[in-house]
């Protein structure tokens, strides 16, 4: 019996297998040039697709970047406007020490200064035209001597960074 085993392993086994042999030219050319594009199309597609977020992103960060610095400028002067207050309301006092009114002028120029150096814009004076994106009006006066809607009296000043209003000048409006 094991010399059956041994024969039926020995005998090698033929199997043929018709396989047609076709060229790609043969197979649909359209069909074949048409897939090629349509791949070429998508892959291209979703290459500009990334490099137009890539874009968008990078311009979107510069632009928080700059929001950003003159935000934090922004509230670095919010902080210090109480000091430029107590100043303005010391240099309306009247002293006899004139020493003493020479260093708060002094000590409100260099504050003015800085202001100036950090680009803040101080407005809101007397005679000036009321405008409600930079004016808060808290009183109305009937004034004959000064027009339509010009600033009678100013509480606060307002102080601005280039479009930003950091804070409104609080006034009293005329007619």
């Amino acid at each position: 019996m094991a010399k059956k085993d041994k024969e039926k392993k020995e005998t090698p086994v033929e199997e043929t297998v018709e396989t047609p042999e076709v060229t790609v030219e043969e197979a649909a050319p359209e069909a074949v040039e048409t897939n090629w594009e349509e791949k070429y199309n998508a892959e291209r597609d979703a290459h500009l697709r990334v490099a137009a977020e890539f874009d968008n992103f990078r311009k979107r960060t510069i632009k928080e970047k700059e929001a950003s610095y003159g935000n934090g400028k922004a509230d670095a002067v919010a902080k210090m406007l109480p000091i430029y207050d107590n100043l303005e309301r010391a240099l309306n006092q009247s002293t006899e020490d004139e020493a003493y009114k020479k260093g708060v002028e002094m000590t409100m120029n260099e504050l003015v200064k800085i202001f100036t150096g950090l680009g803040v814009e101080i407005f809101g004076n007397v005679g000036d035209a009321f405008d409600p994106n930079f004016h808060n009006a808290v009183m109305h006066v009937e004034n004959e001597e000064l027009g339509e809607n010009v600033i009678a009296t100013v509480f606060q000043k307002g102080f601005k960074i280039g479009e930003k209003v950091v804070r409104f000048a609080m006034v009293q409006v005329a007619n």
